[in-house]
């Protein structure tokens, strides 16, 4: 379809700006990718809305299509390298009619490789037109590991499970990581940690056998376990793909490299660590597409957004993000990024590492080691001409100084620090030895945040809140502002969700994650409270003045509504209360 059809199309039902259409055909005659694909990896359009749209100009019905009404074996009626290739996937079958689904489906390639199908099975066809995310779902569901990986591991003369003492090898070549089995078992794996979501891979060796573990949602699960003779093997096919040292085991290496999984771009993140059985590799993978989301959708709530635009649309001035590892910190700043991103504004950021590529931006990775740390990238940003700033995190004196400066001559400058929540980011940049009166003039905004289990949709389910519980829900909603309060009348008598678990969540009861969140802005009782002399208990009661959501207070929210977890929310804050 032409793109600039499409394009149009959207923006007359108002859900595209005619700047974003105009900056989407720029960069898609500049790049490789359709304005279409732009559109679905920058979450510009709800996908639904993109796939109706299409529908309804090429006169071909849309289908919704969910994954979990199609079985795994009738799935093998069109190969996976064509479903992933094509972006079709079959959705019924008859003697005489297959029915396919098609993100494409004016794509003359896709119709041929269709035809082919058909013509092999003795069928004839039914298309409709799919979204890229139903799509996505799909082929998550072909999930062909542990096949792959059973029948690598055979191939090489080994059983899956069999205990093997580790021997020493004295002649370790390259040439082992150049065989075919060893290669799928690592693309199996990369693959399978893309399509489950995984945000990191753990190759773990141990005496008898190495285990294979995925961060799925914040927990580890074990994928697979094999013979430790493959361990050095596969270890060392990863460090070729990343171009480490090979016959380096003694200290630990850093590498990265690109590659292109179902269709999308991933970079992957490696890190080996020395142990006694062996090396062990953690690899973080970077998937843009679901990496780099709107505050919407990592769950910041309407009245958050609109304070965080407020501070990001002012002229100049700082805002920090804190909160523990793994909070979703560098996250946020990237949603924040990316609003800011316009063709008139010129954004320099500095990373430890650089995780999602944002077109439009200028990112760089600091490397400590040469001396190019945040201090020494924040002395040449500023002579980058940036408009924004982004600085992956505040540790030490120099960096804080250096970003409080350039937040006071004209920069919007965006961070990161480690506070238990807002009301620990002043006296922490006091002990940074930042000046207390650059503090009211530099700082924008504070933000805080954690990421909790979302609950599973399918088989969450209702249930009156416990007497304790309700008590505590009641005493901590009666110190939200009036307008909250008010929002939140209808939700009595309280319940709570439980998700008891289903194949749709595979029993675990939850499906991603979701941030809880507070917001503190920079007002002018505030910078009295800095300049007196600030303690936590006055700023506290300035963010009660400001009418502030405390995390807490937001997860209470987000579990009334069926969001969270209510006994999650309330272990993971207990400590703010």
């Amino acid at each position: 379809m032409d793109a600039q059809v499409l394009l149009k199309a959207l923006v007359d039902k108002e859900l595209l700006k005619q700047d974003q259409a105009d900056k989407l055909i720029q960069e898609s005659s500049a790049g490789q990718k359709s304005a279409e694909d732009l559109i679905y990896e920058n979450r510009l359009v709800d996908e639904t809305e993109v796939a109706k749209t299409k529908s309804q100009l090429l006169k071909i019905p849309y289908k919704k299509i969910s994954a979990d009404t199609l079985d795994k074996e009738f799935l093998k009626v069109i190969p996976i390298e064509t479903a992933q290739t094509y972006k079709i996937i079959p959705i019924s079958r008859t003697e005489n009619m297959l029915v396919v689904g098609m993100v494409n489906p004016d794509d003359q390639k896709a119709q041929d490789a269709l035809r082919f199908v058909a013509k092999q099975l003795h069928s004839n066809l039914g298309v409709y037109l799919i979204s890229h995310g139903d799509l996505d779902a799909v082929l998550k569901k072909y999930s062909p590991f542990k096949d792959e990986v059973e029948a690598a591991v055979r191939a090489l003369g080994t059983r899956p499970g069999r205990k093997v003492g580790q021997a020493i090898q004295l002649e370790e070549g390259t040439a082992v990581t150049e065989e075919a089995p060893v290669i799928k078992i690592v693309a199996s794996t990369l693959r399978e940690a893309v399509n489950v979501g995984a945000s990191d891979i753990h190759v773990e060796p141990e005496r008898e056998k190495f285990r294979i573990r995925f961060r799925i949602s914040g927990d580890l699960q074990t994928i697979s376990e094999m013979p430790i003779e493959l361990h050095q093997p596969i270890v060392s096919r990863i460090k070729v793909m990343s171009k480490l040292k090979l016959d380096e085991n003694r200290v630990p290496q850093d590498g990265r490299f690109r590659s292109q999984v179902s269709g999308r771009d991933i970079d992957f993140r490696i890190a080996t660590f020395p142990t006694p059985a062996g090396e062990k590799v953690a690899i973080r993978v970077l998937d843009s597409s679901t990496g780099l989301r709107t505050l919407n959708e990592l769950g910041y709530s309407d009245r958050n957004v609109k304070i965080a635009m407020e501070a990001i649309e002012r002229p100049f001035g700082t805002v920090v993000i804190t909160g523990p590892t793994g909070s979703g910190k560098s996250t946020t700043l990237y949603s924040l990024m990316q609003i800011l991103n316009q063709p008139d504004v010129n954004i320099v950021s500095l990373e430890d590492p650089v995780e999602y590529y944002i077109d439009g931006a200028n990112q760089s990775q600091v490397r400590p080691e040469i001396g190019y740390d945040f201090a020494a990238g924040l002395r040449q940003i500023l002579r980058q001409d940036p408009d924004v700033i982004m600085v992956g995190e505040v540790r030490d004196v120099e960096t804080a100084t250096l970003t409080i400066h350039a937040a006071l001559t004209g920069h919007i400058v965006l961070t990161t620090l480690h506070t238990n929540n807002v009301v620990g980011v002043v006296p922490r940049l006091l002990d940074l030895k930042v000046d207390a009166f650059l503090l009211p003039p530099a700082v924008n905004l504070m933000v805080a945040q954690r990421l909790l289990s979302k609950l599973c949709p399918k088989c969450k389910k209702p249930e009156p809140a416990p007497g304790n519980i309700a008590e505590m829900i009641k005493k901590e909603l009666e110190k939200l502002p009036a307008d909250v309060r008010a929002e939140l009348k209808s939700k009595e008598p309280y319940k709570i969700y439980r998700s008891a678990g289903c194949a749709s969540c595979k029993n675990k009861g939850t499906a991603g994650r979701m941030a809880i969140s507070e917001l503190l802005k920079m007002t002018p009782q505030l910078s009295e409270i800095i300049s007196a002399g600030p303690t936590e208990n006055r700023i506290l009661e300035e963010a009660k003045r400001q009418g502030m959501v405390t995390m807490r207070q937001d997860g209470i929210i987000k579990a009334l509504d069926g969001l969270l977890g209510m006994e999650e929310v309330l272990r993971e804050t207990a400590e703010l209360t």
